[in-house]
């Protein structure tokens, strides 16, 4: 008997290694690549590059800029309560996208959760930030997880002409969905100067990548994008800011629009609104703010406050509902967006996941976030 139960435990000690190591299988190529290392060419662009000093990325405002390195002691306890709140109180509605080719002359918006949008803006589509994961973390089992189902499979979407990604955080960078659309589409991925090294690792081709700087530009399928300054950070890893971060000016013969990625509120929006706005259309981060991270994330007032800098005819709000990122309530970011929108005269849209929204004929917001449960 006694040998029995030794051999059952060898065997269970066994399993639990062989299910650990097959968990963590995939991190270290969910890590990336330290661009510095990824080959003379990429890293005599970043040395070069005007944001790169003493061997990291940095924000070249004069605020300065306070990230979090650890979780603040309170915030840990803060986290085991009021779970509830962060999550929807009933199931959220998702709509099926539209299909169909989109108009030469319209532009057009499907937000898919959190920050992942696919635009169309004269008859192009742009992706950005596809994160399909049901986690944005370097492990499948670990990670705030998706609240609302996805509206459509990455392998349904049609064909788009850029995939443009802000920084390489797991929430906006996902290994996953960039392999995916390395095998179904055909369209470069327009990306800030380093990301290119973790998609080279990936398996995307290096004639389909477009590193950029701030203040670079590409002409991709008859539209001009333009990498633009964010007040952010970046890193898969313990180590920091060995990636830029950025956001993102698409403009058409007509249509304007601009990515914010993830960024704290900054006077910088005004002179990026002066250069290349107005805009047609804003996608600007309104959740996952906390005291604790003031200058890397906007709170729904600030974001606001960016919309009026860049001249922002109509605002799409993004990085809410999806994944539990923070401390506030689920529809937090909404409500307060919506009551100051309102206060300020700032045209705004609110989507279901998988709604489409015409700017030139934008649905009134309805609160459907207020009638879950």
């Amino acid at each position: 008997m006694a040998d029995f139960r030794t051999v059952r435990r060898i065997l269970a000690g066994g399993a639990a290694l062989a299910a650990a190591g097959w968990a963590l299988r995939d991190v270290p190529a969910e890590l990336g690549v330290r661009p510095l290392k990824s080959g003379p060419e990429r890293a005599d662009r970043i040395r070069r590059s005007p944001q790169f000093r003493d061997g990291t990325f940095f924000n070249p405002m004069p605020e300065t800029t306070t990230m979090m390195t650890a979780p603040p002691v309170n915030m840990l306890g803060e986290l085991a309560k009021d779970r509830e709140l962060r999550r929807p109180p009933g199931p959220v509605p998702v709509r099926v996208p539209p299909t169909g080719d989109p108009s030469p002359t319209r532009l057009r918006a499907i937000w898919y959760g959190h920050a992942s949008t696919l635009v169309e803006i004269e008859g192009r589509r742009v992706l950005f930030d596809p994160v399909w994961s049901d986690r944005p973390s370097p492990s499948r089992f670990v990670g705030p997880k998706r609240l609302h189902p996805l509206p459509v499979a990455l392998n349904r979407l049609p064909q788009v002409d850029a995939v443009v990604i802000s920084h390489d955080h797991y929430d906006h960078l996902d290994r996953e969905s960039v392999r995916t659309l390395t095998r179904t589409q055909k369209a470069p991925f327009l990306v800030p100067l380093g990301i290119g090294a973790h998609l080279e690792r990936w398996g995307v081709p290096a004639f389909r990548i477009i590193e950029l700087d701030w203040d670079e530009e590409a002409q991709v399928a008859g539209l001009r994008f333009v990498a633009t300054a964010a007040r952010h950070f970046s890193g898969r890893t313990l180590s920091r800011n060995d990636t830029l971060w950025g956001s993102w000016v698409v403009a058409g013969a007509a249509k304007r629009v601009f990515y914010a990625g993830d960024s704290g509120y900054f006077e910088g929006y005004k002179g990026i609104g002066a250069a290349h706005g107005p805009f047609d259309l804003t996608l600007l981060p309104v959740g996952a703010y906390n005291a604790s991270w003031p200058d890397i994330h906007m709170d729904p007032e600030e974001a606001v406050n960016a919309n009026l800098d860049l001249g922002g005819k109509l605002m799409l709000p993004v990085h809410w509902a999806t994944f539990t990122l923070a401390l506030h309530p689920w529809a937090e970011p909404v409500d307060r967006l919506w009551r100051e929108a309102k206060a300020r005269d700032v045209a705004i849209v609110v989507p279901r996941p998988g709604e489409a929204v015409d700017t030139t004929a934008a649905p009134a917001v309805d609160g459907w976030w207020k009638t879950l449960g």
